[in-house]
């Protein structure tokens, strides 16, 4: 205890005074142990017990409230089945409201409403949090220093194979009806084009100075307008024609029509930057715009030609950009290159991709992770079968596939359904989160055609993927091959995706108490509203017992 502490320090402080009492250290110890005991949940229901004894002790010495509560008892007894009946219809039409707004509001936010009320509002008012005994200081920062580091942060990140906004999600809704972009999920691309299409320099070029305006501008027409009007100044804006290659072009071959015409004015402005950027940091501002200009408007041009089914240029061109600016590997080009190279059937080529790529240094994807499970499979699919396996045991390979395949599902559960073909697909968003439902339907969106074209593969997969969950200990607190699962993919999840998919979640959440019991309390007084209606007499003799 602290005056303990305290006591023992002033007496070995040399101030000439003698020790303090005896036994005030160990006094203070246990009073303590004593309070700390006191504000354990047994504790405080000892308490609520007790007191409710003593009020029951108080209300039956008290002659009035004897009196009183004969009354009470006296009115019970003189009310008829009708309104016992009442009573219990009322009961059980109000508890199924509850139940009916408690399932709904679990669906949607995942979480009980009474229990989010009760935690927030009526706990900080009845006495808070525990109060636990804080951790010892020797251990306490290391601990905290590398719960830091290990703790994966729920990052989103820019989709490496997100679409066209006017050639396809466009088209869908024109088709649908139904919007396949969250506004979340549109923020965020504003939010990258205005970090990447933009500089401090822009101001100094009207035709720049326009396009850093369309970039923040929420109306699509807006946009292409100020677009328009940005090539009226400059007929060589790059970022204009990127504008219209992405919201205006209907048509995949529109769109490169435009890149085109942006990669000749990106070049042009690209090599000029580079001649002067080291006169101040404004210039190599500018260098870093047009090189992230170029690189984009390289990138969207290999897709326009996988799109279009020239494959193999699409192959060439992703390379050249890789070896041209092997910096930027943040930005995942690889990804473009390994479902490229799948459509090939380049499978030697993609475990070259993979041998560089899927290293324990760098970040992984569920693209790194699938992709590597898949060739593993490849090896062994088409002879793979689950009766012969459980007959005679794994082959080497058959372990290494199976292995690979826990691994992938480990690092993103979601995406066994979308490629067993157990959850329907949308269009994948522009965003992703790593190790969510988002990346899951982005996979599969344009992989599923890779798992099905080798024979048994899919197969496979479908044997052993449940597997998985029995090696990672549950609940989460530690992970088998990765990081512990996040907790935060669900939330981010429901922002990037539309609202008319449902969700993936991992692990699957419990019923909260509240909705189990509304629906018992719901059940109970129905049950009695009919016992009351078909044996009145006997209800009321039975209320009155």
């Amino acid at each position: 205890a602290p005056w303990a502490v305290m006591a023992e320090g002033s007496g070995s402080g040399g101030s000439g005074r003698g020790p303090p009492c005896p036994g005030a250290a160990s006094a203070f110890r246990h009073w303590e142990q004593l309070r700390r005991r006191a504000t354990t949940p047994w504790a405080r229901g000892l308490l609520a017990v007790a007191a409710g004894l003593g009020l029951l002790y108080a209300v039956l010495r008290v002659p009035s409230l004897v009196l009183f509560l004969l009354t009470v008892t006296v009115f019970l007894s003189t009310l008829t089945p009708k309104f016992y009946f009442a009573l219990t219809v009322t009961s059980s039409f109000i508890s199924g409201l509850i139940f009916v707004f408690e399932w709904w509001h679990f669906r949607k936010y995942g979480t009980s409403f009474i229990e989010q009320v009760s935690v927030s509002h009526l706990r900080p008012l009845i006495g808070g949090a525990e109060n636990s005994p804080p951790a010892p200081a020797a251990f306490s920062a290391g601990e905290n220093d590398t719960s830091r580091q290990n703790m994966p942060e729920c990052k989103v990140w820019r989709n490496p194979l997100n679409l066209f906004r006017g050639a396809e999600y466009s088209r869908y809704m024109w088709v649908t009806g139904k919007e396949p972009l969250t506004y979340y999920d549109m923020n965020l691309s504003a939010q990258d084009h205005q970090t990447f299409f933009t500089c401090d320099t822009d101001a100094l070029r009207p035709s720049d100075t326009v396009m850093q305006k369309a970039w923040r501008e929420r109306n699509p027409q807006a946009r292409i307008k100020a677009a328009y009007q940005a090539l009226e100044l400059n007929n060589d804006c790059a970022t204009a024609y990127v504008l219209l290659a992405e919201e205006e072009a209907t048509t995949i071959v529109d769109a490169e029509k435009y890149f085109k015409q942006a990669l000749k004015a990106g070049e042009v402005m690209y090599r000029k930057s580079q001649n002067c950027h080291s006169q101040s940091p404004q210039h190599e501002a500018q260098l870093r715009r047009d090189t992230n200009v170029l690189v984009y408007v390289k990138r969207r041009l290999a897709m326009c030609a996988r799109k279009l089914g020239r494959i193999r240029e699409a192959v060439k061109m992703m390379r050249d950009l890789m070896k041209e600016f092997p910096l930027l590997s943040m930005l995942n080009i690889h990804e473009n290159l390994l479902e490229a190279l799948l459509e090939l059937q380049a499978y030697a080529d993609v475990q070259a991709v993979l041998a560089k790529y899927d290293d324990i240094s760098l970040p992984k994807s569920a693209a790194i992770c699938y992709t590597a499970a898949l060739l593993k499979a490849r090896a062994v699919s088409e002879r793979f079968s689950p009766e012969t396996a459980s007959k005679r045991g794994l082959s080497t390979a058959e372990i290494n596939a199976v292995e690979a395949i826990h691994r992938a599902v480990e690092f993103n559960p979601h995406v066994p359904k979308y490629l067993l073909e157990m959850k329907s697909l949308v269009l994948p968003p522009e965003h992703i989160l790593k190790r969510g439902d988002s990346e899951a339907v982005a996979y599969a969106f344009f992989h599923l055609q890779h798992w099905k074209r080798i024979e048994g593969a899919l197969n496979l997969l479908h044997c052993t993927w449940e597997g998985t969950f029995r090696m990672i200990p549950y609940p989460l607190e530690k992970g088998h091959l990765f990081y512990p699962y996040p907790s935060c993919t669900e939330t981010a999840d429901r922002e990037l995706l539309p609202t008319f998919h449902e969700v993936s979640v991992y692990p699957q959440k419990e019923l909260p108490f509240f909705i189990h019991f509304t629906a018992g309390l719901c059940s109970f007084s129905a049950m009695l509203a009919l016992l009351t209606h078909q044996f009145p007499e006997l209800m009321v003799i039975f209320v009155k017992a």
